[in-house]
């Protein structure tokens, strides 16, 4: 199915790393993770990503559910999380105020490298505190995930979008700009026009990028207590030596972001590489007839994640042994040794079709085990199993009484 891909088995090592990778760090910083439903009442994402943004006009999965809801499939996690912290009263508590997820998401978008109309996103939610230094927490958390995988080629983007007033008047001023310059512009960006005019500022299309060379600049527009939240993010991300450019045509494509924005790219993903973005969105909850609870997060996209990690950041596969029984004796003790070691967490695995030691052995070989162990009917008979290391030939022989903790030694 176009857009669609399956995650096969050896490609769940990359995956791992970077779900673990998530799970320990959002932990390190603090944050508790949520689940939230696959799919929500459409309402929601009309009330919080705003109706002239391309994700609601263009991307997102809708449909009729019996009685004539409209549904959704989630297509960001934020606005899930903002309702979920209202339904289940999360946001006066504290322990709750900071959450992450890691889950699919789904958009009807042309399919490219690493964006698929179905695709994983790691994100985080710093929900209750305005002060600048939940945004720093936040945009460490996010360089500190990425550089922790080791991607190659990491651009830290940031920009201040201000207060909705500040916003206000400089949309007016760009648009004043804009007039008597649409034939300079792509269709998309005449339509933006009229009803959002500040996604034109990060139009890739070149000639919408000429139009744009002396349009007035938003961070002049910025009131002395957005410019003062902002100068205290730049400064904290020097205190932490987090590298980052001044960039003020970053803006956000929702409608519910304000002041704090922010980017990562990576250079190993091509012209298509944004990774990781976010940033604050102080009136999300109210819109969703909340509590007044400002909030600031981030997404990651898995897929972008997984082109981009490099090849020894996986880590070598753990050894494991293969069971190699046979007979009716050595079958026995093969079964007995193979639950005793996965009892203990131990990777051990056989092929109950393989009947003789040499398929037995063509099995393991096949299956890739750094060892076997090999217990036959003679070998049951002597009270002794074979431990042969599949790379150097050797071989060890121990009583079966000891099997389990002699292949847990050897393995460790």
């Amino acid at each position: 199915m176009k857009g669609i891909k399956d995650i096969t088995p050896d490609e769940m090592p990359g995956w791992n790393i970077a779900e673990r990778t998530a799970h320990a760090l959002a932990h390190a910083f603090g944050f508790r993770e949520i689940r939230i439903p696959i799919f929500e009442k459409t309402d929601l994402y009309l009330r919080t990503l705003g109706h002239a943004t391309d994700l609601v006009e263009k991307e997102m999965y809708t449909f009729p559910d019996r009685d004539g809801t409209s549904l959704t499939l989630r297509p960001e996690g934020t606005a899930g999380v903002a309702r979920a912290c209202i339904d289940q009263r999360l946001v006066p508590h504290p322990a709750s105020r900071k959450l992450y997820y890691l889950g699919p998401m789904f958009r009807h978008e042309r399919p490219q490298a690493g964006r698929h109309r179905q695709f994983h996103q790691f994100g985080v939610e710093s929900i209750g505190s305005a002060d600048p230094h939940a945004d720093i927490e936040v945009i460490a958390l996010l360089w500190t995930y990425l550089t922790a995988l080791r991607l190659p080629g990491l651009a830290l983007e940031i920009n201040s979008l201000g207060h909705p007033p500040d916003r206000r008047n400089y949309t007016a001023a760009l648009v004043s700009f804009l007039n008597g310059k649409e034939a300079h512009l792509c269709g998309n960006c005449r339509r933006r026009m009229e009803i959002n005019p500040l996604r034109i500022l990060d139009c890739k299309v070149p000639q919408c990028r000429d139009a744009m060379q002396d349009a007035p600049s938003l961070p002049n527009f910025l009131s002395p207590s957005s410019r003062q939240h902002f100068d205290r993010v730049q400064h904290g991300l020097r205190i932490l030596d987090i590298p980052y450019t001044l960039n003020p045509r970053l803006v956000r494509g929702l409608d519910y972001y304000v002041q704090t924005t922010f980017e990562v790219s990576c250079s190993a993903l091509g012209a298509q590489n944004a990774i990781g973005a976010g940033g604050r969105y102080d009136g999300l909850f109210q819109k969703l007839g909340g509590p007044a609870a400002p909030g600031v997060g981030f997404a990651i996209g898995l897929e972008r994640v997984l082109l981009a990690l490099p090849g020894d950041a996986l880590p070598p596969p753990a050894p494991w042994v293969f069971i190699a029984s046979f007979g009716d004796k050595g079958k026995a003790a093969g079964l007995s040794l193979l639950y005793a070691l996965r009892a203990q967490h131990i990777k051990a695995d056989t092929d109950h079709q393989a009947s003789t030691l040499k398929t037995l052995l063509r099995a393991a070989h096949r299956l890739g085990a750094p060892f076997v162990a090999i217990i036959g009917d003679d070998e049951v008979a002597d009270d002794r199993m074979i431990l042969r290391d599949m790379t150097t030939k050797e071989q060890e022989i121990h009583p079966l009484g000891t099997a389990t903790s002699a292949i847990i030694s050897r393995l460790r």
